[in-house]
């Protein structure tokens, strides 16, 4: 009797795949519970992207799309799919991959090596833009201007339109990027405690637009991955709730014009880009990123940026050379 009670309970045995019946299950998927083996959940994921596809009616024979391609997990794996898709079911797209070349040493490097294998692997034709060509600085150059604090808003900012500008230049029809639960949910939560209800009643869309850089999305983040913990399926269930909010019609998106320096999408005279580019070529690096706590040391300097950043928003310009 005390050798059984001091006895370890027996492990569980693994379960078999719910799919197949017959491998061992590999996973737990939070969205559907069911537990699935390695080789059937590559059969189901294709599936239903393929389902979305279809239902959605995202794509037409003969468009050009670029596959937005970082070099990380979700961009590697959305050019597989896509390829295999387009081939499986002959979808018929002339498929590209579009990268950017941020400039910043030892980061960007390695990740666009992973994306000219990509080329390689897929046999889709690569395309690179970098900051350097398209504004004359890399993010190294920038952080040692601006230093380390503000340096996320140039390159969200510069990012959003570089990819812009090398669909232009591939004369491409749509641009997809790759995007997993938790940045979906990260939008959600974000827009909500933003009270950004127009953006909200679209951040879920399958199909979406340009959305503006979020300073909190770094605690949105870390919120949600406290959530999974407690409840693994609580990023769809934020992801849900952005799907069924209704939003009231009188709910408005800015009226988007086009920038009178760039010729790019913007709400105002000038884009974002173009006002922080400015900033830049002044010497004036925190213009267009707003007061900050740095600059009550020199009142004056504080002064000047805020009134050239209202004179630069105000006033017409030429034309750049991107």
């Amino acid at each position: 009797m005390e050798e059984e009670a001091h006895a370890k309970p027996k492990k569980a045995m693994p379960r078999q795949c719910c799919v197949c019946n017959q491998r061992r299950a590999a996973l737990k998927r939070p969205k559907t519970l069911d537990q699935i083996c390695k080789e059937c959940f590559y059969e189901v994921f294709e599936e239903e992207i393929h389902q979305d596809i279809v239902e959605n009616q995202l794509f037409k024979p003969g468009e050009r799309i670029a596959i937005g391609a970082s070099g990380g997990k979700d961009s590697t794996v959305l050019a597989y799919v896509l390829s295999e898709l387009n081939r499986r079911h002959n979808y018929g797209l002339d498929l590209f991959l579009l990268s950017v070349d941020e400039g910043i040493t030892g980061y960007r490097d390695d990740s666009l090596e992973t994306v000219k294998r990509n080329e390689i692997q897929y046999g889709l034709p690569l395309k690179v833009v970098s900051y350097k060509d398209l504004y004359g600085w890399t993010m190294d150059e920038i952080v040692k201007m601006i230093g380390l604090k503000n340096n996320c808003t140039f390159c969200g900012v510069f990012r959003r339109q570089a990819l812009d500008r090398g669909a232009a230049m591939l004369k491409v029809d749509k641009v997809a990027t790759g995007h997993n639960a938790d940045d979906i949910a990260e939008t959600v939560l974000l827009n909500i405690l933003r009270g950004d209800i127009a953006r909200l009643s679209r951040c879920t869309a399958i199909t979406t637009g340009i959305y503006s850089p979020n300073a909190y999305r770094g605690f949105a983040r870390e919120f949600i991955k406290d959530l999974e913990r407690i409840r693994p399926r609580a990023i769809l269930d934020i992801i849900k709730s952005g799907e069924d909010f209704r939003i009231s019609t009188s709910t408005k998106m800015p009226e988007q014009g086009t920038c009178e320096r760039c010729g790019y999408i913007s709400s105002q005279k000038w884009c974002k880009a173009c006002v922080l580019l400015e900033g830049l070529n002044r010497g004036l690096p925190k213009l267009g990123i707003g007061r900050s706590r740095g600059l009550n040391t020199d009142r004056n300097k504080d002064v000047k940026e805020i009134s050239v950043a209202k004179s630069i928003e105000s006033k017409q310009c030429g034309t750049l050379d991107f």
